[in-house]
């Protein structure tokens, strides 16, 4: 007789994903995968499109795409044939052995293209976790009816964004944030501060200004400035910088010597720095959401190119009620937003100097976060994502 724990036929799933915050979802994702795979005795093979996170945690990769995103039109226009043609490597493997379910993360405009062919040619069940956020700056509904016309199951990560799904005839399961359960394992301050060697008395600002190679040009500098004020008015302060990708270790060291700031460049270790920091000054994106959820003030800022913000307002007419994850979860400003002409260096650093000696503007800010956390869903999240996309294995 059969042994009732016998593994069940190896199963196929396609995850596409690209840029630093897509690969780690995914390498996240994929590791929940596999061990709840394993609990209901069904064997996956991961496969798909993302970066060295995701290789690790056990995907075959048909190609890297942690470097190929942007913002804006005008920046997007380097990328567009690296996308067509790591895709069309990626089409050719999966026609040849068809996975059994595509998962889409984030990346708009590349899993657009991905959905389409991974419903119409490979005719797969296609689930979109961490979807596009039409939500939030859409200008007519001609993305969200794309998503709708490939996606059988939508997976929210923001109340507001299954509303909006829903609303649009998608299939939505609102499944929580993942950074819920993820930035709890993160260590306490003074473990952070010892693995990084920091005294429990240095005044830390962690600078967060760049996971893209155009945050470097447009963001960084606008950083370094308002953290040399920053220098200059408090000069005990020590500045840490993670790498979001080590290939821009020469750049910014270039930046940081440029701008004389008194900064220690790390390897990786984001959320260590970030649980090390008194303040975190950063770019606009998901590593807002992991500052306010480790409970750390912090300044955002963003700037695009000025063709691209020209045509967004005068063209497309874009009007955003904010930028920052942190901001959007309730629609309430949390966390002070410096966008485009407004991220200018002293606004930044007078802001960022009230965080670091005003009690009261600290604590302010930390009331916020704990509105968001419970804004964010309970703990679980990845592993509803994951028995998600597990249950259309079961199905197949």
């Amino acid at each position: 007789m059969e042994s009732s724990s016998k593994i069940k036929t190896k199963r196929r799933v396609f995850i596409s994903t690209g840029e630093v915050s897509g690969d780690w979802h995914g390498a996240i994702l994929i590791e929940a995968l596999q061990a709840r795979a394993a609990l209901r005795q069904i064997e996956i093979e991961v496969v798909g499109l993302g970066g060295d996170r995701m290789a690790s945690a056990g995907a075959n990769l048909f190609g890297n795409t942690v470097g190929i995103g942007s913002i804006g039109a005008v920046e997007a226009l380097p990328y567009i044939l690296p996308t067509i043609l790591v895709q069309q490597k990626a089409k050719k493997s999966l026609k040849q052995y068809p996975p059994d379910v595509a998962v889409l993360i984030d990346y708009m405009m590349p899993n657009q293209g991905m959905g389409y062919f991974a419903k119409r040619v490979l005719k797969i069940p296609v689930l979109y976790y961490i979807a596009p956020q039409e939500w939030v700056w859409s200008f007519n509904d001609k993305n969200t009816k794309a998503i709708a016309a490939f996606t059988d199951k939508l997976l929210a990560i923001f109340p507001q964004e299954a509303v909006y799904y829903q609303k649009q005839g998608i299939n939505v399961q609102w499944v929580g944030h993942p950074f819920v359960d993820l930035m709890s394992k993160v260590p306490d301050r003074a473990t952070a501060r010892q693995q990084l060697a920091i005294a429990a008395n240095d005044l830390i600002v962690t600078l967060l200004p760049a996971s893209r190679t155009q945050e470097l040009r447009d963001v960084m500098p606008i950083i370094l400035q308002a953290a040399k004020i920053i220098q200059a008015k408090l000069p005990h302060v020590k500045f840490v910088l993670p790498l979001s990708l080590e290939r821009y270790r020469e750049a910014v060291e270039k930046l940081v010597k440029e701008y004389d700031i008194n900064a220690t460049i790390i390897s990786a270790q984001s959320q260590l720095a970030i649980r090390a920091a008194d303040l975190v000054l950063s770019k606009s994106g998901t590593v807002n959401l992991e500052t306010a959820l480790l409970d750390v003030p912090q300044v955002i800022l963003y700037r695009v190119s000025k063709i691209t913000a020209w045509i967004a307002q005068n063209i497309v007419r874009l009007q955003l009620p904010f930028i920052s994850p942190v901001n959007l979860v309730n629609m309430e400003e949390v966390v002070p937003e410096f966008l485009q002409d407004k991220a200018q260096p002293e606004a930044i650093a007078a802001v960022a100097l009230d965080l670091l000696i005003n009690p009261m503007a600290r604590q302010k800010m930390l009331d916020g976060y704990a509105k968001v956390r419970e804004s964010l869903g309970s703990t679980g999240a990845i592993n509803r994502v994951a028995d998600a996309v597990i249950d259309y294995l079961d199905q197949g």
